[in-house]
């Protein structure tokens, strides 16, 4: 078992990238794409179930382990992975983007962030040094540099001064991260949707050096087409040779967009949050289970898909589980979305490495064009 962090390229097809990321606690095949178990569980899955989609890592959430059941709690208990029970890579986010969008009564300083919980109210000091010690308290294997993302839109002066102070929040990130063979740290760029901004951002964290690099501060209301404009030039600006994360996407066609530039991580909360709302991701686009239309409906949700949901269950079965509030709706749905999206990293992965990938995504984006099945 390797006992370094590492990243292979293995293949290029136009800016598409695939590779391995090697970890102590196994490889992370690239594109990938993390589910979120934000409070040390992807919600309505068990994590062997998790494994069984295809998912060579997780997300765990800084902010909320912190607050509950605390990072000193589940390092007494041995660390996330054996706590949650999954022995695969977990990422941990910083915990600066839960402080900006959940937490109330918060103050902003060169230092940190001071911040009420929205569990209890209690307070709490987040600053990149705190961060850090979380993330090791936590054992998790990629650690995310601490920062603060602005919500989009907001203007130039407040997104420089942003992500300025982020880049020396970086700086001290790296400096308590230390000496932790076989855990990575990963730097975050910022800068909104300026060009120049982001250059800076990318200069300063390439003069520190990270184990690999994220692009931060997307997907937070700008827009599709406004984030594709960003991601044309934004990877390119960050190490070749490491790994480089687009955090919080996406939707099925933001992914592909993004791995189409140059992108080789994602994670979001999309497939498992919508199976519990009954919104259902196929190869012909989006169906939502609670509409009358699948009610009697003997067909699966997607012919070609494997899950058990697919596999075992009818269109009919899934839409009354969904509208009598039944747990195992939830399960099969959440199952469901998320084998689907690693059924599209693989994909993508084989069509890279084939040299195919123009064509693999122009056949995705005409499946899903298609729309759903008739109904019967």
């Amino acid at each position: 078992m390797t006992q370094r962090f590492s990243f292979q390229l293995d293949a290029r097809d136009g800016k598409a990238r695939s590779g391995v990321i090697d970890t102590p606690r196994g490889q992370i095949r690239t594109p990938a794409f993390m589910p979120v178990g934000t409070a040390a569980t992807v919600k309505a899955m068990m994590p062997e179930s998790v494994a069984a989609t295809g998912a060579d890592i997780l997300l765990g959430n800084t902010y909320h382990l912190m607050l509950r059941p605390t990072a000193e709690r589940i390092d007494r208990l041995g660390g996330l992975h054996k706590f949650m029970n999954w022995s695969k890579p977990i990422l941990t986010d910083s915990g600066g983007f839960q402080v900006m969008s959940l937490a109330s009564l918060r103050k902003l300083t060169e230092e940190g962030v001071t911040f009420k919980s929205h569990i209890d109210g209690s307070k709490h000091h987040l600053s990149p040094e705190r961060s850090m010690e979380i993330q090791r308290l936590l054992g998790s294997d990629i650690v995310m540099c601490f920062d603060e993302c602005p919500a989009l839109p907001a203007d130039r002066d407040r997104i420089a001064e942003s992500m300025r102070l982020s880049m020396r929040w970086a700086e001290r990130s790296r400096d308590a991260f230390g000496d932790r063979p076989g855990h990575a740290l990963f730097g975050i760029q910022q800068g909104g949707l300026e060009r120049d901004l982001r250059e800076e951002s990318a200069e300063a964290l390439r003069a520190i050096g990270f184990e690999g690099y994220a692009i931060g501060g997307l997907a937070v209301g700008e827009g599709q087409e406004a984030m594709f404009d960003c991601l044309d030039y934004a990877p390119d600006m960050l190490p070749e040779d490491r790994p480089r994360y687009l955090m919080g996407v996406g939707k099925p066609d933001d992914i592909v967009g993004a791995v189409a530039r140059g992108v080789d991580m994602m994670d979001c909360v999309l497939p498992s949050r919508s199976g519990r709302t009954g919104q259902v991701f196929t190869r012909r686009g989006v169906l939502n289970i609670k509409n009358a239309r699948h009610q009697d409906d003997p067909r699966p949700l997607d012919e070609e898909c494997s899950c058990p949901a697919c596999r075992n269950y009818s269109r009919a079965y899934l839409h009354h589980v969904f509208r009598s509030h039944e747990i195992i709706s939830s399960m099969l749905l959440t199952w469901h979305n998320l084998h689907y999206f690693q059924e599209i990293m693989q994909g993508m992965r084989d069509a890279i490495s084939e040299g195919r990938f123009t064509e693999w995504q122009a056949a995705f984006h005409a499946q899903r064009e298609q729309g759903d099945i008739d109904p019967l």
